[in-house]
């Protein structure tokens, strides 16, 4: 296993930050921050980051800040993001001192110059010998193996963390594509609107995560599951369990999960109609974290008139997809954003 590797590919997400390099995903790491704030000097230190910073949220004193230093699939805090790929490309390449490896970073499509450059200049901060930066939707597209170089018509759902892109593909580029603000925390939020305005329970973000996870659906299922959480009594404020039902998230997720369908129904209205036939002929792929909730393929197909359907590595596709994307960056030259 080549952990020294010259070559890698980096998916910075809302939520999750994974590397890999040509024949492996190397990392998984939470995108959150544990920062300690020292008023007399008005620095920041890093106390912790990843899974350990995640294992936090809500549960710290007023001296630490646990943040997501990225907002919608877009930096919000520079100097927190560079520190933090700084720390995952030095555990994925060794020591820095000889070799400095060249990378290719995911952004989501449509992004605008400042915000790429935050993005280049940031990975270039952390250790990177070159970068090159890939749309999302291309990525994933090359990391599920589809048949993006031939004039046909591939369609890619990425539901993520921050943000929902949707993409139609052909000879290596994108034709039409949207991206919508709203991804898996919107979902969360909603959650939490929900049983506070149901119950009048207040619940966190990590609870409502859990929730979604456990016994979410996009759509109502036959098998009803429940689950028991722990909240703040609006009123009292004092803790109160409430018990919850597929159903109730599946209500809750109604408006969001509207939005998602309204931005890929237009990515549809804007495509070619030569591409939209290959498209109903090979269906669409959905990838990205928000493809495991359950029923979401269902209603995607319901929408959109079109066959979805969820790929086979939903959660690495796009850094698999960037790490392979650094042989072919000749061929692929041509859509890449510039910094």
């Amino acid at each position: 296993m080549a952990m020294f590797s010259k070559e890698l590919g980096i998916d910075l997400g809302t939520m999750f930050t994974r590397l890999a390099d040509t024949n492996q995903v190397m990392l998984e790491e939470p995108t959150i921050v544990a920062i300690e704030l020292d008023p007399n000097r008005m620095a920041e230190k890093m106390v912790a980051y990843g899974q350990e910073a995640r294992d936090m949220v809500g549960r710290v004193p007023e001296s630490i800040e646990v943040a997501r230093p990225l907002k919608n699939g877009v930096i919000a805090d520079y100097e927190v993001t560079q520190t933090l790929l700084a720390h995952l490309i030095r555990r994925a390449s060794g020591s820095l001192r000889f070799v400095r490896p060249r990378v290719m970073i995911s952004i989501p499509y449509g992004v605008t110059s400042v915000e790429r450059r935050a993005v280049y200049e940031a990975v270039m901060e952390a250790g990177a010998h070159e970068a090159n930066l890939i749309p999302q939707p291309l990525a994933a597209a090359l990391g599920i193996d589809l048949p993006i170089g031939s004039p046909s018509g591939n369609m890619v759902i990425c539901l993520g963390g921050g943000c929902t892109e949707a993409a139609v593909l052909a000879m290596y580029g994108i034709v039409s594509a949207d991206t919508l603000r709203v991804g898996g925390l919107e979902l969360d939020e909603a959650i939490v609107t929900y049983v506070r305005r149901k119950y009048g329970v207040i619940i966190g973000q990590v609870t409502a995560e859990l929730l979604k996870v456990r016994i979410g659906a996009a759509v109502p299922r036959d098998e009803e599951q429940s689950m028991e959480v722990q909240g703040q009594d609006q009123v009292t404020g004092l803790p109160r369990p409430v018990t919850l039902s597929t159903d109730e998230i599946a209500e809750a997720l109604q408006d969001p999960l509207k939005q998602i369908m309204e931005s890929c129904r237009r990515v549809l209205e804007k495509t070619p109609p030569e591409l939209v036939s290959d498209i109903i002929d090979r269906g669409v792929a959905i990838c990205g974290g928000g493809a495991l909730l359950r029923g979401v393929d269902k209603l995607l197909t319901k929408s959109l008139g079109v066959p979805a359907y969820l790929v086979d590595n939903p959660l690495t596709c796009v850094v698999e997809g960037a790490a392979k994307g650094i042989p072919m960056y000749n061929v692929l030259r041509r859509s890449l954003p510039q910094v």
